[in-house]
């Protein structure tokens, strides 16, 4: 036996008390083997016997006591095979079998009488059933919790494929050499004691050392749960005998134990060893079992770990599916409610995740019946109701509610089914403001990921409403504003989801709009920069829908007038909120718009639209780079539009360019100008094919440009305007105005040249050189070139 040791960690301890057992069994298995060979079996049984012995301490912990157990079990197989041997000559096992109970320390006595044994049932001298009774019985001898849970464990080991596997016609009947039902006595009883020493543990030793006794009885439970494995391996049990012997006496001793590491840990091992199929006949016994065990027991972690094995078993490809006589749903979510019940001191994360499993199995197995996920939301808010004192939540269950709804948006993959879940959005309102924010970004992300089209008024209601927190200012929102980058990029998302609000008619297009314009006009001058100019893009594609119904749709061109009249009211919205260049650009893109359709007010809105964008222009855009960029806007579009008419297109057109020349810096104005200048060559009026070319309006401009660059103090901006107005003339040269030429050309040229030499050297002098003689070079291969104007008579 080892002995005690002093001034040693308890690791130390272990280990030498471990090598001080290990050497004896290596002295006493060399003997055994030694006298084996001789065939002098009683002195090898001797020392099998004080081999055994070290089997006998109380001092190993059930780690190393495993170690030294596993290394005997290994000299202990020399022994068999010998018996065997012995047998096969002639000997008689029974004298044997008889013989070795007579050893004196009763631990090694049954380790042989079982070496023994599980030869003698090789032999055949007797009935099997009798002799692993006599085995199983015996064994009541060792009470000592850890001794006897590895002797068991041995026994369970030995017998392992000599257990009567024969199937019987009624329970009653019995064989000579046994059936199934005696193996299950065998196991069932094996695993009641195991069972009952594993628990025994919990209850010696002193109260502090709780921790270690439940460590320690973790590390063992694998060999009471063996004797399940060993059940579940009997081919001769069907589902009738399952249900009414094994699973009836397995749960019986489950529920007596009153252990909650036992329960919760022999619970899951009927779950995972026993077939799918018996589960799905036993659900209701088994679930009420659930109900029945111990306040401690996590009774969430065994229901989530059958739920999720039959939601695997009814996707398996081999397998049909839940049978149609079993409502597997609804006797789970009726066990689950009565657990819930009956258990008030269930932890909130607990109740929610056995939710988030229910609502897994109706998704797997009944992906077709949307009620039943929308019973486990409603129930979910009928437990939050019932329970929660206030109504928000947080941490773990706020975690636990978060994942609960995002199941649904992940397997439907279509926001629309979800939008369908009447008891869905409801549930957002037991978040605080930033989960509910989260959630609201995952169901937009879902949204945008699947291209998931909103095709009615109702469901973009019923989006908008439930994704309340990104459209408008909350009431429990912090005073804290939101970290700008996130915000710009949960705004962006609303914009986007605009695109995919497309009804399958335009007049239900149309109603969506407004639907999303009464939200969106709520969430203040931060939100609406992102969502409004979505909508505005919507309503001017909205009009080209209606433009191609002209011939289906008598009143089509009313409707678009309706559809620029939303339009307009939306970009005032925005110009009102401070965001003027927003709104000018969108102005102007409805006059584009406006003079594409060519309807009954075509000319009306655009001109409409395009003088607010000049007013805005006028009115609120000061700075000077933001004046330039709009001026060139305007005018660009102004050159594309179609449907001015003489009395409307010459004001326009006047007024843009003598705002051009109004600007606050020369090189600006004299840009400007220069571009204000195609506005009296290239641009239309309605009903003309041709441009209206005026060249003298053009040089007057281009006069005027050339004026303005010269007022310019800073040299170099002088000399880049000059070249950049040279340019602008090549340009109308070539196109053919009369107006431009080659003298004129020369003398911006003679001029641009008398001021190059003055430049002080730098990158800025050269890039302005290198412009000019790429202008210069131009001219020249258009001198050679076989064209009409080709700058004859020009020198340079």
């Amino acid at each position: 036996m080892p002995t005690t040791t002093q001034n040693l960690s308890p690791q130390e301890e272990q280990e030498k008390l471990l090598e001080e057992a290990l050497q004896i069994v290596k002295v006493q298995s060399f003997q055994m083997k030694r006298c084996l060979d001789k065939s002098k079996l009683m002195d090898a049984l001797k020392h099998a016997s004080t081999m055994l012995g070290e089997l006998r301490t109380s001092m190993l912990s059930p780690k190393t006591y495993y170690e030294l157990y596993m290394s005997i079990c290994d000299e202990l197989r020399h022994l068999e095979l010998f018996l065997v041997e012995e047998f096969n000559k002639g000997r008689r096992i029974a004298d044997l079998y008889e013989l070795v109970q007579y050893a004196g320390n009763i631990v090694p006595r049954l380790y042989l009488l079982i070496t023994v044994g599980a030869v003698y049932i090789r032999a055949n001298e007797a009935p099997r059933k009798d002799i692993l009774k006599d085995l199983v019985e015996m064994c009541r001898g060792v009470q000592h919790p850890q001794r006897g849970l590895f002797l068991r464990s041995y026994l369970l080991q030995c017998t392992r494929n000599m257990l009567p596997d024969i199937a019987v016609a009624t329970l009653d009947e019995q064989s000579e050499d046994g059936n199934v039902r005696n193996s299950l006595d065998f196991i069932l009883l094996n695993f009641s004691e195991m069972n009952k020493l594993w628990v025994r543990m919990q209850h010696q030793g002193h109260s502090r050392e709780r921790d270690k006794r439940e460590r320690e009885r973790q590390e063992l439970r694998i060999l009471v749960g063996t004797n399940l494995v060993r059940l579940s391996q009997l081919d001769s049990i069907d589902v009738n005998l399952y249900s009414k012997v094994v699973l009836k006496s397995v749960l019986e001793q489950v529920v007596s134990c009153r252990d909650p590491i036992a329960q919760e840990y022999l619970m899951e091992c009927v779950i995972q060893v026993f077939p799918d199929e018996f589960h799905l006949v036993t659900l209701k016994t088994f679930l009420k079992t659930v109900g029945d065990l111990h306040k401690s027991v996590n009774v969430k972690n065994i229901i989530i770990a059958l739920i999720d094995r039959l939601a695997s078993f009814a996707n398996r490809d081999e397998t049909s599916g839940i049978p149609d006589d079993v409502p597997l749903f609804d006797i789970f979510s009726d066990q689950v409610a009565s657990i819930i019940q009956l258990r008030d001191d269930l932890p909130s994360e607990d109740i929610i995740a056995l939710q988030v499993s229910l609502i897994n199995l109706a998704l797997k197995c009944y992906r077709d019946r949307i009620d039943y996920v929308d019973k486990v939301l409603k129930s979910t808010i009928d437990i939050f109701s019932s329970r929660l004192e206030e109504k928000k939540v947080s941490g773990a269950v706020a975690r636990e509610l978060l994942r609960l709804l995002k199941i649904p948006v992940d397997s439907y993959k279509d926001v629309i089914t979800v939008l369908r879940l009447e008891y869905f959005a409801p549930l957002f309102e037991y978040f605080a403001y930033d989960s509910r924010k989260d959630i609201s970004v995952y169901v937009v992300n879902s949204l945008i990921e699947h291209a998931t089209q909103l095709k009615t008024q109702a469901q973009v209601d019923g989006l908008l409403q439930m994704v309340a927190p990104l459209v408008v200012d909350q009431s429990d929102q912090p005073s804290e504003p939101d970290d700008p980058e996130d915000f710009v990029e949960e705004q962006g998302l609303m914009g986007r989801i605009v695109n995919l609000f497309q009804a399958e008619a335009a007049d239900d297009q149309y109603l969506i709009l407004s639907a999303a314009r009464k939200h969106f006009g709520n969430g203040g001058e931060s939100r609406i920069r992102f969502t409004l100019p979505a909508l505005v893009f919507a309503a001017y594609r909205l009009s080209l829908w209606y433009s191609k119904l002209r011939d289906e749709d008598d009143k089509w061109s009313k409707k678009c007038a309706k559809i620029f009249q939303f339009a307009h009211q939306t970009n005032q919205a925005l110009a009102k909120a401070d965001l003027s260049e927003l709104a000018l650009r969108l102005f102007v893109q409805g006059a584009l718009t406006a003079n594409q359709i060519n309807f009954e007010q075509s000319e009306t809105v655009a001109y409409e639209f395009f003088s607010q964008a000049f007013s805005l222009y006028e009115e609120e855009i000061s700075e000077s780079r933001a004046q330039l960029s709009a001026i060139t806007l305007l005018a660009g579009t102004f050159e594309r539009m179609r449907c001015f008419s003489d009395e409307n297109h010459d004001p326009l057109r006047t007024q843009l360019a003598l705002a051009s020349s109004k600007l606050m810096k020369k090189p600006d104005q004299c840009r400007a100008v220069t571009i204000s200048s195609h506005l009296f060559w290239s641009s239309y009026t309605r009903g003309s094919e041709q441009e209206c070319r005026e060249g003298k309006r053009v040089m007057e401009c281009l006069k005027k440009a050339v004026r303005i660059a010269g007022q310019c103090m800073d040299l170099s901006a002088q000399v880049q305007l000059y070249v950049e107005v040279l340019n602008r003339y090549l340009f109308y040269y070539e196109k053919g105005a009369e107006e431009v030429t080659t003298t004129k050309l020369k003398q911006l040229i003679d001029k641009v040249k008398e001021q190059l030499p003055s430049l002080e050297s730098g990158e800025e002098a050269d890039q302005i050189n290198k412009h000019f003689q790429n202008t210069l070079v131009h001219i020249r291969h258009q001198q050679e070139a076989e064209v009409e104007r080709n700058y004859a008579g020009l020198v340079f």
